[in-house]
Protein backbone atom coordinates (compact mmCIF):
# COMPACT_ATOMS: atom_id res chain seq x y z
CA UNK A 1 0.00 0.00 0.00
CA UNK A 2 1.45 3.38 -1.01
CA UNK A 3 2.29 5.86 1.72
CA UNK A 4 0.66 9.30 1.69
CA UNK A 5 2.87 12.41 1.41
CA UNK A 6 2.24 13.03 5.12
CA UNK A 7 3.28 9.49 6.10
CA UNK A 8 6.32 9.57 3.81
CA UNK A 9 7.44 12.80 5.43
CA UNK A 10 7.11 11.35 8.93
CA UNK A 11 9.00 8.22 7.91
CA UNK A 12 11.70 10.24 6.19
CA UNK A 13 12.41 12.56 9.11
CA UNK A 14 11.82 9.97 11.82
CA UNK A 15 9.32 12.19 13.62
CA UNK A 16 6.23 10.63 15.11
CA UNK A 17 3.24 12.93 15.30
CA UNK A 18 0.84 11.78 17.99
CA UNK A 19 -2.94 11.70 17.72
CA UNK A 20 -3.48 14.91 19.67
CA UNK A 21 -0.90 16.67 17.47
CA UNK A 22 -2.62 15.44 14.30
CA UNK A 23 -5.93 16.66 15.72
CA UNK A 24 -4.54 20.10 16.51
CA UNK A 25 -3.00 20.46 13.05
CA UNK A 26 -6.28 19.50 11.38
CA UNK A 27 -8.22 22.06 13.46
CA UNK A 28 -5.73 24.80 12.62
CA UNK A 29 -5.87 24.05 8.90
CA UNK A 30 -9.67 24.16 9.04
CA UNK A 31 -9.32 27.73 10.33
CA UNK A 32 -6.77 28.55 7.64
CA UNK A 33 -9.13 27.17 5.01
CA UNK A 34 -12.06 29.22 6.36
CA UNK A 35 -10.02 32.41 6.92
CA UNK A 36 -6.95 32.35 4.64
CA UNK A 37 -6.25 36.07 5.02
CA UNK A 38 -6.41 38.72 7.73
CA UNK A 39 -7.16 36.31 10.59
CA UNK A 40 -5.31 35.80 13.88
CA UNK A 41 -5.64 32.44 15.65
CA UNK A 42 -4.18 31.46 19.02
CA UNK A 43 -3.26 27.85 19.85
CA UNK A 44 -2.62 26.71 23.43
CA UNK A 45 -0.59 23.63 24.38
CA UNK A 46 1.33 22.94 27.62
CA UNK A 47 5.11 23.16 27.75
CA UNK A 48 6.47 19.79 26.63
CA UNK A 49 3.45 19.03 24.46
CA UNK A 50 5.39 19.59 21.24
CA UNK A 51 4.38 23.06 20.04
CA UNK A 52 7.51 23.38 17.88
CA UNK A 53 6.88 20.00 16.27
CA UNK A 54 3.28 21.00 15.53
CA UNK A 55 4.00 24.36 13.95
CA UNK A 56 6.96 22.93 12.01
CA UNK A 57 4.61 20.43 10.38
CA UNK A 58 2.09 23.23 9.82
CA UNK A 59 4.78 25.28 8.09
CA UNK A 60 5.79 22.32 5.91
CA UNK A 61 2.23 21.51 4.89
CA UNK A 62 1.28 25.16 4.35
CA UNK A 63 4.25 25.76 2.03
CA UNK A 64 3.52 22.54 0.15
CA UNK A 65 -0.19 23.20 -0.34
CA UNK A 66 -0.25 26.96 -0.96
CA UNK A 67 3.13 27.79 -2.49
CA UNK A 68 3.37 30.76 -0.13
CA UNK A 69 6.10 31.48 2.40
CA UNK A 70 6.07 31.18 6.18
CA UNK A 71 7.54 33.61 8.72
CA UNK A 72 8.15 32.40 12.28
CA UNK A 73 8.72 35.00 15.01
CA UNK A 74 10.63 34.34 18.24
CA UNK A 75 11.90 36.56 21.05
CA UNK A 76 15.10 34.69 21.96
CA UNK A 77 18.00 33.48 19.85
CA UNK A 78 17.91 30.07 21.56
CA UNK A 79 14.31 29.62 20.40
CA UNK A 80 15.24 30.73 16.88
CA UNK A 81 17.98 28.12 16.66
CA UNK A 82 15.77 25.36 18.06
CA UNK A 83 12.98 26.26 15.66
CA UNK A 84 15.33 26.40 12.67
CA UNK A 85 16.73 22.98 13.54
CA UNK A 86 13.26 21.46 13.91
CA UNK A 87 12.14 22.92 10.58
CA UNK A 88 15.15 21.33 8.89
CA UNK A 89 14.17 17.99 10.42
CA UNK A 90 10.81 18.44 8.73
CA UNK A 91 12.52 19.19 5.44
CA UNK A 92 11.77 22.93 5.53
CA UNK A 93 14.67 25.05 4.31
CA UNK A 94 14.86 28.25 6.35
CA UNK A 95 16.98 31.22 7.34
CA UNK A 96 17.42 32.81 10.77
CA UNK A 97 17.09 36.60 10.87
CA UNK A 98 19.06 37.80 13.89
CA UNK A 99 21.24 40.82 14.66
CA UNK A 100 23.95 39.51 12.33
CA UNK A 101 21.61 39.87 9.34
CA UNK A 102 21.83 43.52 8.31
CA UNK A 103 19.55 43.27 5.28
CA UNK A 104 16.75 40.81 4.55
CA UNK A 105 16.36 40.19 0.84
CA UNK A 106 13.75 38.04 -0.87
CA UNK A 107 14.92 34.60 -2.02
CA UNK A 108 12.70 32.33 -4.10
CA UNK A 109 14.66 29.33 -2.81
CA UNK A 110 13.83 30.14 0.82
CA UNK A 111 10.26 29.20 1.74
CA UNK A 112 10.62 29.99 5.45
CA UNK A 113 12.24 32.59 7.71
CA UNK A 114 12.80 32.41 11.48
CA UNK A 115 13.11 35.97 12.76
CA UNK A 116 13.99 37.60 16.05
CA UNK A 117 11.16 40.05 16.69
CA UNK A 118 13.32 43.10 17.47
CA UNK A 119 15.70 42.49 14.58
CA UNK A 120 12.93 42.14 12.01
CA UNK A 121 11.13 45.19 13.37
CA UNK A 122 14.31 47.26 13.06
CA UNK A 123 15.04 46.03 9.54
CA UNK A 124 11.49 46.84 8.41
CA UNK A 125 11.64 50.34 9.93
CA UNK A 126 15.02 50.93 8.26
CA UNK A 127 13.62 49.63 4.95
CA UNK A 128 16.18 46.84 4.98
CA UNK A 129 13.67 43.98 4.73
CA UNK A 130 12.09 42.75 1.53
CA UNK A 131 10.31 39.42 1.89
CA UNK A 132 7.53 38.73 -0.58
CA UNK A 133 4.69 36.22 -0.68
CA UNK A 134 4.38 35.64 3.09
CA UNK A 135 1.06 33.91 3.69
CA UNK A 136 1.46 32.50 7.21
CA UNK A 137 3.07 34.13 10.25
CA UNK A 138 3.68 31.90 13.29
CA UNK A 139 4.36 33.58 16.64
CA UNK A 140 6.17 31.42 19.21
CA UNK A 141 5.56 32.23 22.91
CA UNK A 142 2.74 34.46 21.72
CA UNK A 143 1.81 35.67 25.22
CA UNK A 144 4.74 38.10 25.09
CA UNK A 145 3.31 41.43 23.93
CA UNK A 146 6.51 42.47 22.11
CA UNK A 147 5.26 40.70 18.97
CA UNK A 148 2.18 42.83 18.40
CA UNK A 149 4.16 45.74 16.94
CA UNK A 150 4.85 43.58 13.87
CA UNK A 151 1.23 42.61 13.22
CA UNK A 152 0.54 45.79 11.24
CA UNK A 153 3.04 44.69 8.59
CA UNK A 154 1.28 41.35 8.03
CA UNK A 155 -2.40 42.27 8.16
CA UNK A 156 -3.25 40.34 4.99
CA UNK A 157 -1.67 37.13 6.35
CA UNK A 158 -2.98 34.35 8.55
CA UNK A 159 -1.27 34.77 11.93
CA UNK A 160 -0.95 31.76 14.24
CA UNK A 161 0.16 32.44 17.81
CA UNK A 162 1.28 29.47 19.92
CA UNK A 163 1.64 29.51 23.70
CA UNK A 164 1.25 27.38 26.79
CA UNK A 165 -0.62 30.18 28.53
CA UNK A 166 -2.99 32.41 26.50
CA UNK A 167 -2.78 35.39 28.84
CA UNK A 168 -0.67 38.43 27.98
CA UNK A 169 2.58 39.22 29.77
CA UNK A 170 1.21 42.77 30.10
CA UNK A 171 -2.17 43.10 31.84
CA UNK A 172 -2.98 46.28 29.90
CA UNK A 173 -2.59 44.51 26.53
CA UNK A 174 -5.01 41.54 26.56
CA UNK A 175 -4.62 38.90 23.86
CA UNK A 176 -8.26 38.99 22.78
CA UNK A 177 -7.53 42.43 21.28
CA UNK A 178 -5.29 40.95 18.58
CA UNK A 179 -6.43 37.31 18.26
CA UNK A 180 -9.82 36.37 16.81
CA UNK A 181 -10.12 32.92 18.36
CA UNK A 182 -8.43 30.35 20.59
CA UNK A 183 -7.94 26.61 20.08
CA UNK A 184 -7.13 24.75 23.32
CA UNK A 185 -4.92 21.69 23.00
CA UNK A 186 -4.38 18.60 25.16
CA UNK A 187 -4.27 19.37 28.89
CA UNK A 188 -1.44 18.59 31.29
CA UNK A 189 -3.17 15.71 33.10
CA UNK A 190 -3.86 13.97 29.79
CA UNK A 191 -0.26 14.41 28.62
CA UNK A 192 0.95 12.91 31.92
CA UNK A 193 -1.42 9.94 31.62
CA UNK A 194 -0.21 9.29 28.07
CA UNK A 195 3.42 9.40 29.17
CA UNK A 196 4.40 12.60 27.39
CA UNK A 197 5.02 14.64 30.57
CA UNK A 198 6.41 13.73 33.98
CA UNK A 199 4.13 13.89 37.02
CA UNK A 200 4.81 16.63 39.56
CA UNK A 201 4.84 16.24 43.32
CA UNK A 202 4.30 19.73 44.71
CA UNK A 203 5.36 20.80 48.20
CA UNK A 204 4.53 24.30 49.42
CA UNK A 205 6.32 26.24 52.14
CA UNK A 206 4.38 29.11 53.68
CA UNK A 207 5.98 32.53 53.19
CA UNK A 208 4.89 35.92 54.51
CA UNK A 209 4.69 38.13 51.42
CA UNK A 210 3.04 41.23 52.87
CA UNK A 211 6.18 43.30 52.20
CA UNK A 212 6.02 42.69 48.43
CA UNK A 213 4.92 45.49 46.10
CA UNK A 214 3.07 45.05 42.79
CA UNK A 215 4.50 46.89 39.78
CA UNK A 216 2.78 48.41 36.74
CA UNK A 217 3.04 45.10 34.86
CA UNK A 218 0.88 43.43 37.51
CA UNK A 219 3.64 41.31 39.04
CA UNK A 220 5.74 41.73 42.17
CA UNK A 221 8.61 44.18 41.78
CA UNK A 222 12.17 42.90 41.69
CA UNK A 223 13.20 45.42 44.37
CA UNK A 224 10.64 44.31 46.96
CA UNK A 225 11.27 40.64 46.15
CA UNK A 226 15.01 41.04 46.56
CA UNK A 227 14.57 42.76 49.92
CA UNK A 228 12.59 39.77 51.20
CA UNK A 229 14.38 36.81 49.64
CA UNK A 230 17.97 37.85 50.44
CA UNK A 231 17.19 37.80 54.16
CA UNK A 232 18.95 35.10 56.18
CA UNK A 233 15.57 33.76 57.27
CA UNK A 234 14.50 33.12 53.66
CA UNK A 235 17.90 31.72 52.65
CA UNK A 236 17.73 29.29 55.57
CA UNK A 237 14.16 28.35 54.65
CA UNK A 238 15.26 27.60 51.08
CA UNK A 239 18.24 25.50 52.14
CA UNK A 240 16.13 23.57 54.64
CA UNK A 241 13.47 22.89 51.99
CA UNK A 242 16.15 21.57 49.62
CA UNK A 243 17.75 19.37 52.28
CA UNK A 244 14.40 17.95 53.39
CA UNK A 245 12.88 17.29 49.98
CA UNK A 246 15.46 17.43 47.19
CA UNK A 247 18.95 16.76 48.50
CA UNK A 248 21.09 15.00 45.90
CA UNK A 249 18.70 15.66 42.99
CA UNK A 250 19.42 17.76 39.92
CA UNK A 251 17.79 21.04 40.93
CA UNK A 252 16.90 24.25 39.10
CA UNK A 253 16.08 27.28 41.26
CA UNK A 254 14.16 30.32 39.98
CA UNK A 255 14.55 33.70 41.72
CA UNK A 256 13.20 37.21 41.12
CA UNK A 257 16.48 39.09 40.89
CA UNK A 258 20.19 38.61 40.29
CA UNK A 259 21.10 39.63 43.83
CA UNK A 260 18.85 36.93 45.29
CA UNK A 261 20.30 34.33 42.94
CA UNK A 262 23.85 35.23 43.97
CA UNK A 263 22.85 34.94 47.65
CA UNK A 264 21.39 31.50 46.92
CA UNK A 265 24.65 30.51 45.24
CA UNK A 266 26.67 31.59 48.30
CA UNK A 267 24.27 29.81 50.67
CA UNK A 268 24.49 26.48 48.84
CA UNK A 269 28.23 26.81 48.27
CA UNK A 270 28.81 27.39 51.99
CA UNK A 271 26.67 24.32 52.74
CA UNK A 272 28.93 22.22 50.52
CA UNK A 273 26.64 21.54 47.55
CA UNK A 274 27.67 21.60 43.86
CA UNK A 275 26.09 24.87 42.74
CA UNK A 276 26.44 27.42 39.93
CA UNK A 277 24.49 30.55 39.01
CA UNK A 278 23.39 31.77 35.58
CA UNK A 279 21.90 35.11 34.56
CA UNK A 280 22.11 37.73 31.83
CA UNK A 281 25.50 38.95 33.04
CA UNK A 282 27.17 35.73 31.87
CA UNK A 283 28.87 35.70 28.49
CA UNK A 284 27.70 33.32 25.76
CA UNK A 285 30.71 31.07 26.43
CA UNK A 286 30.07 31.08 30.18
CA UNK A 287 26.42 30.12 29.69
CA UNK A 288 27.40 27.24 27.44
CA UNK A 289 29.93 25.95 29.97
CA UNK A 290 27.52 26.31 32.91
CA UNK A 291 24.70 24.50 31.12
CA UNK A 292 27.10 21.73 30.09
CA UNK A 293 28.17 21.36 33.73
CA UNK A 294 24.53 21.26 34.82
CA UNK A 295 23.69 18.61 32.24
CA UNK A 296 26.59 16.35 33.19
CA UNK A 297 26.54 16.74 36.99
CA UNK A 298 24.10 14.34 38.63
CA UNK A 299 23.40 16.34 41.81
CA UNK A 300 23.91 19.81 40.32
CA UNK A 301 22.10 22.85 41.73
CA UNK A 302 21.65 25.73 39.28
CA UNK A 303 20.26 29.04 40.54
CA UNK A 304 18.83 31.43 37.95
CA UNK A 305 16.54 34.40 37.37
CA UNK A 306 14.43 34.43 34.19
CA UNK A 307 16.87 33.40 31.51
CA UNK A 308 15.88 29.71 31.59
CA UNK A 309 12.10 30.08 31.63
CA UNK A 310 11.95 29.65 27.83
CA UNK A 311 14.26 28.16 25.21
CA UNK A 312 15.86 25.77 27.72
CA UNK A 313 15.35 22.03 27.71
CA UNK A 314 17.13 19.73 30.17
CA UNK A 315 15.07 16.54 30.71
CA UNK A 316 17.31 15.29 33.55
CA UNK A 317 16.02 17.97 35.97
CA UNK A 318 14.48 16.27 39.01
CA UNK A 319 13.50 19.26 41.15
CA UNK A 320 12.21 22.75 40.43
CA UNK A 321 12.43 25.25 43.29
CA UNK A 322 10.34 28.40 42.85
CA UNK A 323 12.20 30.72 45.21
CA UNK A 324 10.00 33.68 44.41
CA UNK A 325 6.40 34.80 44.27
CA UNK A 326 4.69 35.71 41.01
CA UNK A 327 1.26 36.86 39.89
CA UNK A 328 2.01 35.76 36.32
CA UNK A 329 0.22 32.52 35.44
CA UNK A 330 2.40 32.23 32.33
CA UNK A 331 5.62 32.43 34.34
CA UNK A 332 4.28 29.94 36.91
CA UNK A 333 3.65 27.36 34.19
CA UNK A 334 6.93 28.09 32.42
CA UNK A 335 9.00 27.52 35.56
CA UNK A 336 7.33 24.23 36.45
CA UNK A 337 7.42 23.13 32.82
CA UNK A 338 11.22 23.10 32.89
CA UNK A 339 11.07 19.96 35.02
CA UNK A 340 8.25 18.19 33.19
CA UNK A 341 10.23 16.48 30.43
CA UNK A 342 10.28 12.68 30.58
CA UNK A 343 13.60 10.91 30.19
CA UNK A 344 14.43 7.22 30.51
CA UNK A 345 13.24 6.13 33.94
CA UNK A 346 12.34 9.68 34.97
CA UNK A 347 8.55 9.81 35.17
CA UNK A 348 8.17 12.21 38.11
CA UNK A 349 9.73 15.40 39.44
CA UNK A 350 9.33 17.66 42.47
CA UNK A 351 8.21 21.26 42.72
CA UNK A 352 9.16 23.15 45.89
CA UNK A 353 7.18 26.38 46.16
CA UNK A 354 8.54 29.17 48.37
CA UNK A 355 6.25 31.91 47.09
CA UNK A 356 2.69 30.75 47.92
CA UNK A 357 2.23 30.28 44.16
CA UNK A 358 0.31 27.02 44.47
CA UNK A 359 -2.18 28.71 46.79
CA UNK A 360 -2.51 31.55 44.28
CA UNK A 361 -2.87 29.54 41.05
CA UNK A 362 -3.62 25.96 42.07
CA UNK A 363 -1.66 22.88 41.13
CA UNK A 364 0.12 22.66 37.78
CA UNK A 365 -2.18 19.79 36.80
CA UNK A 366 -5.47 21.49 37.72
CA UNK A 367 -8.02 21.96 34.95
CA UNK A 368 -8.04 25.52 33.63
CA UNK A 369 -10.71 27.22 31.55
CA UNK A 370 -8.37 28.84 29.04
CA UNK A 371 -11.23 30.21 26.97
CA UNK A 372 -12.49 32.13 30.01
CA UNK A 373 -9.02 33.47 30.80
CA UNK A 374 -8.44 34.45 27.16
CA UNK A 375 -11.71 36.39 27.00
CA UNK A 376 -11.69 37.76 30.58
CA UNK A 377 -8.07 38.12 31.74
CA UNK A 378 -8.75 41.03 34.09
CA UNK A 379 -11.60 39.19 35.78
CA UNK A 380 -9.34 36.18 36.28
CA UNK A 381 -6.57 38.31 37.81
CA UNK A 382 -9.02 40.17 40.05
CA UNK A 383 -10.25 36.86 41.46
CA UNK A 384 -6.80 35.62 42.46
CA UNK A 385 -6.48 35.25 46.21
CA UNK A 386 -4.69 38.15 47.85
CA UNK A 387 -1.55 37.51 49.86
CA UNK A 388 -3.38 38.45 53.05
CA UNK A 389 -6.12 35.90 52.32
CA UNK A 390 -3.57 33.20 51.50
CA UNK A 391 -1.65 33.87 54.69
CA UNK A 392 -4.82 33.83 56.80
CA UNK A 393 -5.14 30.15 55.88
CA UNK A 394 -1.63 29.19 56.95
CA UNK A 395 -1.34 26.39 59.47
CA UNK A 396 1.74 26.56 61.65
CA UNK A 397 4.04 23.56 61.33
CA UNK A 398 6.54 23.09 64.11
CA UNK A 399 10.10 22.64 62.80
CA UNK A 400 11.43 19.12 63.39
CA UNK A 401 14.30 20.41 65.57
CA UNK A 402 11.81 22.04 67.96
CA UNK A 403 9.41 19.07 67.83
CA UNK A 404 12.19 16.81 69.06
CA UNK A 405 12.34 18.85 72.27
CA UNK A 406 8.73 17.83 72.95
CA UNK A 407 9.10 14.20 71.86
CA UNK A 408 6.86 12.88 74.66
CA UNK A 409 4.07 15.39 74.01
CA UNK A 410 1.15 14.08 71.97
CA UNK A 411 -0.93 17.26 71.90
CA UNK A 412 1.16 20.06 70.39
CA UNK A 413 -1.48 22.05 68.51
CA UNK A 414 -4.01 24.62 69.65
CA UNK A 415 -6.60 26.10 67.28
CA UNK A 416 -7.19 29.62 68.63
CA UNK A 417 -9.83 30.50 66.04
CA UNK A 418 -11.82 27.34 66.68
CA UNK A 419 -11.71 27.80 70.46
CA UNK A 420 -12.69 31.48 70.11
CA UNK A 421 -15.76 30.60 68.02
CA UNK A 422 -16.68 27.84 70.48
CA UNK A 423 -16.47 30.23 73.44
CA UNK A 424 -18.48 32.92 71.66
CA UNK A 425 -21.21 30.49 70.61
CA UNK A 426 -21.37 29.02 74.11
CA UNK A 427 -21.91 32.43 75.70
CA UNK A 428 -18.79 32.32 77.87
CA UNK A 429 -16.15 35.01 78.15
CA UNK A 430 -13.59 34.72 75.38
CA UNK A 431 -10.69 35.12 77.80
CA UNK A 432 -11.14 31.39 78.43
CA UNK A 433 -9.32 30.89 75.12
CA UNK A 434 -6.19 32.43 76.63
CA UNK A 435 -6.52 30.23 79.72
CA UNK A 436 -6.87 27.08 77.58
CA UNK A 437 -3.87 28.12 75.51
CA UNK A 438 -1.71 28.54 78.63
CA UNK A 439 -2.86 25.15 79.93
CA UNK A 440 -2.05 23.50 76.62
CA UNK A 441 1.45 25.02 76.61
CA UNK A 442 1.98 23.82 80.17
CA UNK A 443 1.03 20.25 79.17
CA UNK A 444 3.64 20.31 76.41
Amino acid sequence: MALSIFEKQEKQIGKKLYDYQHGAIDKIFEKISDHPNNYNLLYQLPTGGGKTVIFSEIARRYIETTGKKVLILTHRIELSKQTSHMLLEFGVKNKIIDSNVKEVSDDDNLPCYVAMVETLNNRIKDEKANIKNIGLVIVDEAHYNSFRKLFKYFEICFILGVTATPISSNISLPMYEIYNDLIVGENISSLIQKGFLAEATTIGFNVNLTSLKIGINGDYTVKSSEELYVKNEMQSKLLQAYEQEAKGTKTLIFNNGINTSRHVYETFLLAGYPVRYIDNTNTKEERKEILSWFKNTTDAVLTSVGILTTGFDEPSIETIIINRATRSLALYFQMIGRGSRVMGNKKTFKVLDLGNNVSRFGLWTDDINWHHIFKNPNLYLENLMSDAEIESRFTYEMPSAIREKFAKSKDITFDVKKEYELAKNSGVKTKIVLQKSIEQHARM
